[in-house]
């Protein structure tokens, strides 16, 4: 039976990826909803008893879910046993691609060869559908050059970043191109400045040292607080490496080891943590 711990969320080890936030966990869980292939709504009884494992106090698992319905992730209902959410259809579009992202075979790759450049132009009145397109274009890697200019390594997927957000920017202008740098102009000079390639090494190296074969700091959670964290650690870890191509990294860097470690750590908590998701469910 899961039991809320009535303690701060784990903030006590090191987590300079901004990580461990409530709404960081929730999203955490969801996810692991998703893949548990759980569709019907939870009460929120199951959730604050779920993020309860990782020391998320009731009352902010309630706000945060209150959150997430204004923000249009999930929907709210009254059910027979209390009140009841599900993901909403953008909701599960969000977690489907951040899934895809994290579980991909390599992850911190570039998609092909070359950059992607977009600029666009949003309504001052439509100040929230710019900070979601910018966020959207972060996630997928973008990062300010000039003013105005936004530019990711590769061949970047703008389709399925702006397509959830569609609706938002109508009357919005958005111009990419596919473009290849000139040897006497290239990115490489600016590419550590732009991208921080050393705040990014730094963060793959603190993730091994949490999530290592010979890490302790969270040997007394459960497997689905573990999970939880893990998931929110690694989420943040694949905002933050800035998927560039080899040649701007060097031969050590520390994405292949990263995603070594992830992928064992999952493995190792996944099958005890959805058990014990389920059994908050059937409460």
């Amino acid at each position: 039976m899961i039991g809320v711990i009535n303690q701060p969320v784990r903030t006590d080890v090191a987590d300079p990826l901004g990580s461990r936030s409530p709404k960081q966990l929730l999203f955490a869980a969801l996810a692991e909803q998703r893949l548990m292939g759980v569709r019907t709504p939870l009460r929120a009884s199951t959730y604050i008893a779920v993020l309860g494992e990782a020391g998320v106090h009731p009352a902010t698992t309630r706000a945060k879910l209150d959150r997430l319905v204004v923000e249009g992730y999930l929907s709210r209902m009254r059910g027979s046993r209390g009140v009841e959410y599900s993901l909403t259809g953008p909701g599960d579009d969000t977690l489907r691609a951040i899934q895809n992202r994290m579980d991909a075979p390599r992850p911190f790759a570039p998609n092909g060869s070359g950059w992607t450049l977009v600029t666009f132009s949003v309504p001052e009145n439509h100040r929230a559908a710019r900070q979601r397109l910018r966020a959207a274009l972060t996630w997928e890697g973008f990062v300010p050059v000039r003013d105005g200019l936004w530019v990711a390594p590769g061949e970047a997927d703008l389709d399925a970043a702006l397509d959830p957000m569609a609706e938002e920017l109508v009357g919005s202008s958005v111009i990419a191109f596919r473009a290849q740098d000139l040897a006497r102009y290239s990115l490489a000079g600016t590419a550590a400045r732009t991208w921080d390639i050393e705040n990014a090494r730094s963060a793959h190296e603190t993730f091994a040292g949490l999530w290592g074969p010979d890490a302790t700091d969270m040997d007394d959670l459960t497997d689905l607080a573990r999970l939880m964290l893990l998931g929110a650690d690694w989420y943040a870890l694949v905002r933050t490496d800035p998927r560039l191509p080899s040649d701007y990294l060097g031969d050590d860097w520390p994405a292949e080891l990263s995603t070594q470690i992830y992928r064992s750590r999952r493995d190792e908590f996944m099958r005890s943590a959805h058990d014990r998701f389920f059994a908050a469910i059937r409460r």
